[in-house]
């Protein structure tokens, strides 16, 4: 009976390893410094974008203030200070918005290289008005 409760145990502790090692997490903290060229606001916001790699469904929350943006995206490949195009469009709301979709295993890589950014779009700054990069 031991061993059956422990062999057990260990394959209760290889699944819950195994799907916990699926999934990464990536931050962004967003701000008009990081625009490229900057641009001067006021407002600022954070992005938490979660990815399972096996299945390669993206999920994220976007959580902003001090803007009404237009639209939102993930961009890239582009590396801090330098401008990409839009890698993932995001369906904007208020504040705080969330969303999905699947994405490429490319696409997965460029952001697991640190090669993504979030950027939100306004009137006022149509090109973004804040933008962060994504970071584990």
């Amino acid at each position: 009976m031991t061993r059956l409760a422990l062999a057990a145990f260990a394959a209760g502790l290889l699944f819950s390893t195994g799907a916990m090692a699926a999934t990464e997490t990536f931050h962004a903290t967003m701000t008009g410094a990081q625009q490229v060229p900057p641009v001067t606001t006021s407002a600022h916001g954070t992005a938490t974008v979660t990815i399972d790699t096996a299945t390669g469904k993206a999920t994220w929350t976007v959580t902003y203030t001090g803007t009404e943006p237009f639209a939102a995206h993930i961009h890239g490949p582009a590396p801090a200070g330098k401008n990409a195009g839009v890698l993932v469009p995001m369906k904007v709301g208020p504040s705080p918005f969330s969303g999905s979709a699947t994405l490429t295993p490319k696409e997965i890589k460029i952001i697991e290289e640190g090669d993504a950014y979030v950027n939100l779009h306004t009137t006022a700054h149509k090109a973004g008005e804040m933008r962060g990069q994504l970071t584990k």
